[in-house]
Parts: structure tokens; sequence; C-alpha cells
């Protein structure tokens, strides 16, 4: 009998283990538990997804931009060491004073707002000319968009055959028509818009299929109220319909001034090297050219970290507008 209680006792004793062990699967250890608790099961158990992105994200991206604003406020010239023993801000005092960083400055900001905003008009004109259900629609956009499909690099090629001086096609038309040859690419007064006008045509037809989006999402009772009330077509467009397309607006501006920070690739190949005439030098030139040609690495830096906060400046407004509209 005493036997048949000792197996009972074995017996009962492992099934309360395996009742402990079989809870303990459910629930978790303590980590484990609490961290269940606080974001939930499915944000613990997709962390293996998840986690080493935003780990190796955060080391190449985000860590790289720390060390980056470090070298800034060193003097390292690309040799040997960085001494962080003695950070100050004297590259960014060094900016402002030197010249050739204010004319980049404002070629930059003359090449941000004239392209968006040449690039915005053109593209509102052919998506309002596709939107009045013309013939070939799809075919029109097709080549419109076509462009947008290349990089800066194959694009400032082209543009380069077209501005050469003795055989590109723009001036051959001009001198067929008696006109003088025009040096688009070395004059430094116009050089700027000639870049300004080939990113336009990159970039017209992004903008284009934007601004299409958003008319068609125009409810057609809008256009029939607008000609009820007697409004001309441009008048309706004027006070009716482009005042609708504010969020297609916002959207391709952030988009297309981004790129026209990141635009170097694109004068690099244009110009063939990283330094443009005086009038197209902008930031991403200078900075580079500061880093490889003068082997300024911390000047180059606080050039880049300046880049950095005017791209920050414009999208990070727009995620807080995409935020207060409930779209993020």
């Amino acid at each position: 009998m005493a036997s048949h209680n000792d197996d009972t006792e074995e017996s009962g004793d492992a099934v309360t283990d395996g009742g402990v062990v079989e809870e303990q699967r459910q629930t978790g250890f303590g980590p484990i538990t609490r961290l269940n608790e606080r974001f939930g099961s499915d944000f613990v158990e997709s962390s293996q997804f998840w986690l080493p992105p935003f780990l190796l994200v955060g080391l190449f991206v985000y860590g790289a931009i720390i060390w980056n604003v470090m070298i800034s406020l060193t003097d390292f010239r690309g040799f040997g060491t960085p001494d962080y023993s003695d950070l100050d801000l004297e590259m960014y005092a060094r900016a402002l004073s030197d010249s050739g960083f204010v004319d980049a400055a404002v070629n930059t900001f003359v090449l941000l707002i004239g392209f968006t905003l040449v690039t915005l008009a053109i593209g509102l004109g052919l998506a309002i000319l596709i939107d009045r259900n013309i013939r070939f629609e799809n075919t029109f956009r097709t080549i419109y968009l076509l462009p947008m499909s290349l990089s800066f690099v194959v694009t400032a090629q082209f543009w380069a055959w077209m501005y050469n001086f003795n055989n590109g096609v723009i001036n051959i038309v001009l001198t067929s028509v008696g006109l003088d040859r025009v040096d688009w690419i070395g004059s430094p007064n116009i050089v700027l818009w000639a870049v300004v006008f080939a990113l336009m045509w990159q970039f017209a037809g992004y903008a284009m299929v934007v601004y299409l989006a958003g008319l068609r999402a125009i409810p057609d009772e809008h256009y029939e109220a607008a000609k009820v009330d007697g409004a001309s077509t441009l008048r309706m467009y004027w006070r009716v319909i482009i005042p609708q397309l504010k969020g297609s607006t916002i959207s391709a501006s952030v988009v297309l001034m981004v790129f026209a920070l990141k635009a170097f690739d694109f004068l690099y190949s244009l110009v063939g090297g990283y330094r443009p005439p005086n009038g197209a030098d902008i930031l991403a030139t200078k900075m580079v050219r500061e880093a490889y040609a003068n082997l300024n690495w911390a000047y180059s830096s606080a050039i880049a970290i300046m880049l950095f906060l005017m791209a920050l400046s414009i999208v990070g407004p727009y995620l807080y507008y995409q935020y207060k509209e409930g779209h993020l």
C-alpha cells in the first residue's frame, strides 16, 4: 500500500510539474513577459524581422550622421585620426565667411525654387490637357513620364550633347535661323537656368502624374457647378479646381526639392567634373570638391550637415502635415 501511495505522489508531482512547465510556456519567462505586456505579443514575435534592419539603419545611416557631425567639429583633413578632444564650430563659421560657400548656397536655393516652380507649372499644364479626355491619353502620359525613368547621369549626358557649343542640336538650330551660338554650359549667367530646364524636362512627367491623380479625384459635380455659375474655363480652374490640388502640390514639391538637393551627379556629368562654372556651383558640388580636391574633410562635413538640415527642413514639415491630416 505504501508503495502504491508513493507511486501516486510521484505521479502527482509529475502532473504538477508538467502543469508548471506548460504554464511557463504559455506565459513566457520574465523579460519576454514584460515585453509582451508592454508592447504586445505581435510586436515581440515580429522583432526577428524588423530588428536586424533597424539596427543596420541605425548604425550605417544615423550612426554615420552622428559621426559626420563629430568630424565637422574638428579640423580633420583626411589623414590620420580625427582629434575629438577640441570640438568647436570653426568650420561652420568658416562657411559663413567663405564667399564660395555663399555663392553655392544662393545657387542651391535658386535651383531649388526655380526648378520646383517651373516643373510644377509645366506638370499642372500637362495634367489639365490630358485630363480633358484627349485621344491617345495613355500614349502621351507614357511619353511624358518616360524621362523620369532615366538616371541623372543619362539625362546629363543627353543634355550635354544638346548644349554642346559647336555640335549641339540647340546651337545648330539657332545658327540655322541666323542667331549666334550660345555657350549654355560655360556661361555663368545662364548655366544654372540650362540646368533647371534639363531637370524640368526629366521631372515634369512626374508632376503631371501627381496632378492628374488629384484632378481625377475631384468630383464631376464641381466642374458642372462652376459651368452653371457661368465661370469660364480659365476661371473655373483658377478659382475652383486648382485650390483643391493643395495636397498634390505639397507632395510633388517635397519630392522635387529633395531631388534638387541631390543634383550633384547631374552637374558632375553635365560639366565633366565637380568644378562647374561659378553660376552652377551648388552646395553638393562644393562639398565633394572640398573633400576630395582640397582635402578639407571637416569643412566638407560641415557643408554636408547643412545640406542635411535643409533636407530635414523640407521633409519634416511635410511629415507633420501628413500626420495632422491623419495619413501617418
